[in-house]
């Protein structure tokens, strides 16, 4: 009688469990997540990348500050 209970309740127990969307939704989420952790870790990719720019543009304000011409490659209208 025990083992007819006992298979009774797993079979009621696995009968609600594939009637729900849980595992679905966990999964879902789960690559919804490491999809916006990709995006975001692009988007941190291209910040560094500006901030790395700025780093490099704030040595030419003292140069700038002082009256030195801009280094680098003239502009095409001053040959």
């Amino acid at each position: 009688m025990w083992k007819i209970t006992k298979q009774y309740c797993q079979d009621i127990w696995n009968y609600i469990w594939d009637n729900t969307t849980v595992d679905e939704k966990a999964i879902a989420t789960i690559k919804e997540i490491k999809r916006r952790g990709k995006l975001t870790h692009e988007e941190l990719k291209d910040v560094a990348k500006a901030f790395k720019e700025v780093g490099n543009q704030i040595g030419d304000i003292s140069g700038a500050l002082k009256g030195k011409s801009r280094k680098g490659r003239k502009s095409g209208g001053n040959k």
